[in-house]
Parts: C-alpha cells; sequence; structure tokens
C-alpha cells in the first residue's frame, strides 16, 4: 500500500504505486508499433490489467476515434480514483505529478477535461479541470501534452 503524506500545510498529498515494470514495458513496446494488430495487442494487456490505469491511457492515446477515446480515458479515471481510495486518499488531498505513479490518472483526467470540451460537454470539461487543479494546483505550468 502507497502513503499519504503531509505537506508543510497539513493537506495530505496521496502517491499511487507505479504501474507494473513489466506491463509499462509491454506497454511501451506495444505504443511505439504501428502494426495492425495494435488494438488487439493492448486489449488482451488490459484484460489481463484491468486495474491498470496505465493499459487504459495507453488505450486512450492509441484510438482514432475520439469517444472511443473519452471511454478509455473515463475507465482510466475510475481506475484511478479505485487506487486513490485504495491507497488511503478520502476525498481531498494533493495527488502531485512529481509521483510517477499519480501521472497516468492526472493525464487520464486532463484527456476527459479535454475531450468533454471538444464534444460540448462544458459542465464535465469544467469539473474534471477544476478537480484536476485541485489535486495537482501546479498543472497549467506542467504544460502536459503527452505521456
Amino acid at each position: 500500500m502507497s502513503e499519504v503524506a503531509f505537506n508543510k500545510g497539513k493537506i495530505p498529498e496521496t502517491r499511487l504505486p507505479s504501474e507494473d515494470p513489466t506491463l509499462e514495458q509491454e506497454m511501451n513496446k506495444v505504443r511505439g508499433n504501428e502494426s495492425a494488430d495494435k488494438r488487439s495487442t493492448l486489449l488482451i494487456l488490459a484484460s489481463k490489467n484491468p486495474e491498470s490505469i496505465g493499459i487504459w491511457c495507453v488505450l486512450g492515446i492509441s484510438s482514432s476515434e475520439m469517444m472511443e477515446s473519452y471511454s478509455y480515458f473515463r475507465l482510466a479515471y475510475h481506475r484511478g480514483l479505485d487506487s486513490l481510495r485504495k491507497n488511503g486518499w478520502r476525498g481531498s488531498g494533493f495527488v502531485r505529478w512529481e509521483h510517477p505513479g499519480n501521472r497516468y490518472f492526472l493525464f487520464a483526467l486532463n484527456q476527459l477535461a479535454e475531450i468533454s470540451k471538444e464534444i460540448g460537454d462544458y459542465v464535465e470539461a469544467e469539473r474534471c479541470s477544476l478537480f484536476l487543479r485541485q489535486l495537482e494546483p501546479s498543472w497549467e505550468q506542467l504544460q502536459i501534452d503527452s505521456l
């Protein structure tokens, strides 16, 4: 189990565990491959690792269909919430980008905000954007476009 630490301002900060190194290696190998079976390979990895936040993000990045990407990022987001709760998060506090285990979750949340805006779901876009900035107040300065 990961830790919930307190920063100098006494605000809890949750750190998610990093993805399994073997899965991370497999995801990176598939991401660099533009073969016809890329999606199938990623789906097989997802079926073997359904709790992974990273595999759902990689599927979202790899999809050429906006609503399919949205669905995968939504899965990543919900897996991230599950993982946050398992790791001591109680609905408030920071989830910082500086901790590698947090990155897939924060990226998924950002992608949900961006795609929601693109499809005209401005309420969801604002909700996701606000939540992201509550979890990682430095998000704007980080300028994260991809993983």
